[in-house]
C-alpha cells in the first residue's frame, strides 16, 4: 500500500515534502497537474483513488495569486468573478473531491490539508501595495479549515483530518518584502520549508492518533499579534 499521497507535488511545499518523505524511505506517490493529473476532473479523481489505496493524504495543491498568472493589480472591487470562481474551484471544490475519494476508497487514514494565515486573518495591504492579495485566496483558505473540520467529524473515528495554517515561506521574494514581512512576525523571520516537515510527519503518524479536526498554526506568531 502507498504510505503517502502528496497532491501539488510539483509546487514549492509539495516538492519539498515529497523529497523529505522519500528520503525517509516511505512509499510516496505524487499527484500534480504538471504530471498530467487534473484534480479538477472529478472522474479522474474517482478513478485514481479507486485504484490507489493509501494510508495518508497530504494536500499541497492550490492557486496562490502571488505565485501564478492570476496575480494582477486589482483590488477586491474589480477582481473578475471568473478569477474568484477559479480559485475557489481548485482550492476548495477540488480539495473536497480529493479528500472525499480518499475517504471513500480507504478504510482508515490521515489527511493533512494546507490552509494559510490568510484563511484566519486578512492580508496586510501594506505588504502588497497596488497588487492586492486576491480576496478569493483568503476566502478559499478559510474554507479549507472548515472543510477539514467537517470531514474530521463526519469521517471519524476511522479517519483523522487536520489543517495547517501556514505563514509566508521564504522563496525568491525581494528583500523589501522579506524585511517588511519579517518585521510583523514575532519570531522575526519568514518560514523555511524545513519548519513544516516535523508537523506533517507527526500528523500522518500514530503519534497524533488523538488529533483530528484541529488547526495547527506555523506562522512565527503572525496570527497571535
Amino acid at each position: 500500500m502507498i504510505d503517502i499521497v502528496i497532491t501539488g507535488s510539483s509546487g514549492l511545499i509539495g516538492a519539498a515534502l515529497s523529497n523529505y518523505f522519500t528520503q525517509s524511505k516511505l512509499n510516496v506517490v505524487n499527484l500534480d497537474l504538471e504530471l498530467g493529473h487534473d484534480l479538477e476532473n472529478e472522474q479522474f479523481v474517482k478513478d485514481w483513488f479507486a485504484k490507489n489505496p493509501a494510508q495518508s493524504l497530504v494536500n499541497a495543491f492550490a492557486i496562490n495569486d502571488h505565485m501564478n498568472s492570476l496575480k494582477e493589480e486589482n483590488n477586491f472591487l474589480d477582481t473578475p468573478l471568473e478569477n474568484f470562481k477559479k480559485v475557489l474551484n481548485i482550492n476548495v471544490t477540488a480539495l473536497f473531491s480529493v479528500c472525499r475519494q480518499f475517504i471513500f476508497n480507504n478504510t482508515s487514514g490521515s489527511i493533512v490539508n494546507f490552509s494559510s494565515i490568510y484563511g484566519a486573518v486578512s492580508p496586510d495591504p501594506k505588504l502588497y501595495g497596488k497588487s492586492e492579495k486576491n480576496i478569493a485566496y483568503g476566502v478559499s483558505k478559510a474554507g479549507v479549515i472548515q472543510l477539514s473540520r467537517h470531514l474530521a467529524v463526519h469521517s471519524a473515528p476511522n479517519f483523522r483530518v487536520n489543517s495547517i495554517v501556514l505563514g509566508g515561506i521564504m522563496h525568491q521574494q525581494n528583500s523589501e518584502f522579506i524585511s517588511s514581512y519579517s518585521n510583523r512576525v514575532p519570531l522575526g523571520r519568514m518560514a523555511n520549508l524545513n519548519d513544516i516537515y516535523g508537523l506533517v510527519e507527526y500528523l500522518i503518524s500514530e503519534k497524533s492518533s488523538y488529533c483530528t479536526g484541529a488547526m495547527f498554526t506555523i506562522d512565527g506568531g503572525w496570527t497571535a499579534v
